[in-house]
């Protein structure tokens, strides 16, 4: 089944169902599609907004504007326990972190800068790497 918004030749807009887009045609030429609301046989199809369903991973309503702040600051507490236990290497990180890939160095929990072209090539070689959901002051700055 297909649903086609239609309209008369008076200006009515409404909804139809078909089994085809070729019964619809079929239907309207023998004169059997009319507008509902004044008896018009004179029928075209109006402009439709696609029907487009929402991703499976959205949420159906928004998110509840009160649980927001608490929720940032419960990441941003998680993310500097995390920065805590390991060490800031700057620049050097996209190097660092493939050298412990590879083996050449010793694994540690390590932070830093990197472009995003760098953290894709990373990325594509296997190296386990994630941004972090807060910019990150190097330790140098903060005075």
């Amino acid at each position: 089944m297909i649903v086609f918004d239609l309209r008369c030749g008076i200006g009515h807009v409404f909804e139809a169902w078909f089994a085809s887009s070729s019964a619809y045609e079929e239907q309207r030429a023998r004169a059997l599609v009319r507008c509902p609301m004044c008896d018009d046989g004179h029928i075209e199809k109006a402009v439709m907004a696609p029907n487009i369903a929402p991703k499976g991973n959205r949420l159906s309503g928004s998110v509840p504007a009160e649980i927001v702040p608490a929720a940032l600051a419960a990441l941003a507490e998680a993310q500097t326990a995390m920065l805590a236990k390991s060490e800031w290497v700057g620049r050097a990180f996209p190097d660092r972190a493939r050298a412990m890939h590879l083996g050449d160095e010793p694994s540690a929990l390590i932070h830093g800068e990197t472009s995003a072209a760098e953290a894709r090539e990373l990325i594509d070689e296997g190296v386990p790497v994630s941004p972090l959901p807060f910019r990150v002051v190097p330790p140098s700055t903060m005075n």
